[in-house]
């Protein structure tokens, strides 16, 4: 049985893991961390990490990158696996969440959706087909309330396909304050933000006479969650390092 202490417990995110756990035998939430107490967690509820009083297996973070620091230093301390859930994180938090997995065993991916991740393959093989006869542009929606832009989920993919021409290419996010054409080596990533949306990455290679479309679309959060209860129970005992889906999916 896996233990899991869930960081924001009490947000969106953290009702649909309770809900996901609750159907599973084979985990139990045993303490969660939120500022906000909603009083209708069946386990204690503390206010920061560093008041929790139970030892469990894994923690899932899905709270805000401004606790990035005291969830590593947690981790560290405790020898709790870790679940990164969270995203928008910076360049400078992604390098401490490496740094950290040299002492902690760490899962960090930008989303953990199985069709995203059969997305990233796809992507990569249609840039390993195609050559570089074709302009690549990824277009991301989400709900009004998301703060990040672009999302981590069309960073991912972009970096997925920039690995696989060796990291040749730039990313471009804002256009609109250029006068000039589009350079063959750049990635245009873009984003949308409306109403519910809960999740949508389309990946558009467009050639001479001929476009061809990659997409993936989330039609609720369940699905990162069920991708997180998975990781968490897939990390548990693991030794330090860092994991990600491709780890999980073989």
């Amino acid at each position: 049985m896996t233990r899991i202490i869930l960081t924001g417990c009490c947000g969106k995110m953290g009702h649909v893991i309770q809900s996901i756990v609750s159907t599973r035998n084979d985990c139990e939430i045993v303490a969660g961390v939120d500022v906000y107490d909603s009083k209708d967690c069946d386990f204690p509820v503390y206010s920061s990490i560093n008041e929790i009083e139970k030892e469990a297996d894994a923690l899932i973070d899905f709270s805000n990158p401004s606790l990035l620091d005291s969830i590593l230093e947690y981790g560290k301390s405790t020898n709790t696996s870790l679940v990164i859930a969270t995203t928008g994180y910076d360049d400078c938090q992604k390098k401490q969440i490496e740094l950290a997995s040299k002492e902690c065993a760490v899962f960090f991916t930008y989303n953990y959706s199985m069709g995203v991740n059969l997305l990233a393959s796809l992507a990569k093989k249609a840039v390993e087909v195609l050559g570089d006869g074709f302009d690549i542009e990824i277009i991301e929606k989400h709900h009004n309330q998301k703060i990040d832009a672009p999302s981590g989920t069309a960073l991912m993919l972009a970096d997925a396909i920039n690995e696989e021409v060796d990291n040749r290419m730039k990313y471009e996010y804002d256009r609109h304050s250029k006068r000039e054409k589009r350079t063959k080596n750049e990635i245009g990533i873009h984003a949308v933000r409306g109403g519910t949306i809960v999740g949508e990455h389309e990946i558009i290679f467009a050639g001479r006479d001929e476009i061809i479309t990659l997409s993936h679309s989330a039609r609720s959060k369940e699905i990162f969650a069920v991708g997180a209860v998975n990781a968490a129970v897939f990390m548990t005992g693991k030794e330090c390092g860092m994991y990600d889906m491709s780890q999980l999916i073989k």
